[in-house]
């Protein structure tokens, strides 16, 4: 049975296998819409794509300059590493190459301890961070990823790290770390080359960046990002044995049969004193219809950079994302007619 299978994939091209994860996404970076998925809610046990909050948490509340001195609680570490020892100093920025290529779980307690004051703070406020983000369905109990002595450990949806890694992609130290190859780290001790373990942006010209994870609870996850021809798209993976080659279907699969168009831009004109201040991209395929619905609110007490309107944007009858419309008051002269202008000048002489 088994041979008939493979002779008739070798035939006929259109036998394709399926993605072989419990639960997977396909996002689109710049409107945040979901192209396709599976149990995109789903939660599940997340392993060591949780540095990625580490990663933005540490970004967001540390100094990358800072020196850190790595303490005691680097012993409580094991796992993946990059066997730091107590007592060594590393600039914050090189150990977030460490957690991010190698997936260093000493790196993530040393950036815990040092940026939060203390491994538990920092884990509250990678909550905070989680929580002000959109994170809805997501739980952390510490930095790395590993399960707990009972257990338990950090729990997410592919939906909820979609949104992460969205978030996290907008941020220039967070982008040149993801997207890192290899890199060599020099502490006050020793001196270290590392690679990154994320296959894809190594052997796909597109890949971005993205981080892997793996525990024999929550077997392989894998969280990635791709660009091609301005399109920007995130693939989130749970338990997923072909991670890898998965990401790269699906990631060819969009940019060859969808494209990237602007749908509103900040040059459009929406009238005298209402102005747009952000483009809006969206990915779309030829079935896709695209419309946008216009609302503008009274200019009663309107102050320059006040919200005066939005302009939403709609896909297949769904509303997709909005831009909001701002006051800008024009000066007088720019309401004078050309006459009035030409007068007022002739006077002056």
């Amino acid at each position: 049975m088994r041979i008939l299978v493979i002779i008739l994939c070798l035939f006929f091209p259109l036998c394709v296998k399926g993605i072989s994860a419990s639960s997977y996404i396909v996002m689109d970076m710049d409107s945040g819409r979901v192209l396709e998925g599976k149990n995109i809610e789903k939660e599940s046990l997340i392993a060591s794509t949780t540095k990625i909050l580490t990663a933005i948490t540490a970004i967001n509340y540390g100094d990358l300059n800072d020196v850190v001195k790595v303490n005691q609680d680097i012993l409580k570490a094991y796992g993946s590493g990059i066997y730091i020892q107590v007592g060594e100093e590393l600039l914050l920025d090189d150990l977030l190459y460490g957690l991010m290529l190698r997936s260093g779980n000493d790196a993530a307690l040393a950036i815990a301890s040092h940026v939060g004051g203390s491994v538990e703070n920092f884990v509250y406020l990678m909550n905070e961070e989680a929580t002000l983000i959109g994170m809805k369905n997501s739980h952390f109990l510490n930095p790395s990823g590993l399960e707990e002595n009972d257990g338990t450990g950090n729990t997410s949806t592919v939906y909820d790290m979609a949104i992460l890694t969205r978030y996290a992609m907008q941020n220039e130290h967070y982008r040149r770390i993801t997207g890192t190859k290899d890199i060599v780290v020099k502490s006050n001790l020793k001196t270290y080359r590392w690679f990154n373990k994320n296959k894809l942006l190594l052997n796909y010209k597109y890949c971005t960046g993205g981080k892997t994870g793996y525990t024999q609870k929550a077997h392989r996850t894998l969280v990635t990002t791709a660009s091609k021809d301005g399109m920007n798209l995130i693939v989130v993976t749970f338990n997923d044995g072909n991670d890898f080659s998965d990401h790269q279907e699906l990631y060819d699969k969009y940019f060859e049969n969808y494209e990237r168009v602007k749908v509103l831009d900040k040059n459009d004109d929406y009238g005298d004193e209402y102005v747009l201040k952000n483009d809006f991209y969206l990915v779309k395929n030829d079935d896709d219809k695209v419309d946008t619905k216009v609302t503008k609110y009274k200019l009663d007490g309107a102050v320059n950079g006040s919200i005066v309107g939005k302009v939403e944007v709609i896909l297949n009858d769904e509303i997709i994302g909005s831009r909001n419309l701002y006051y800008e008051k024009k000066s007088v002269s720019d309401n004078k007619s050309f006459l009035s202008k030409l007068w007022n000048f002739i006077m002056r002489w």
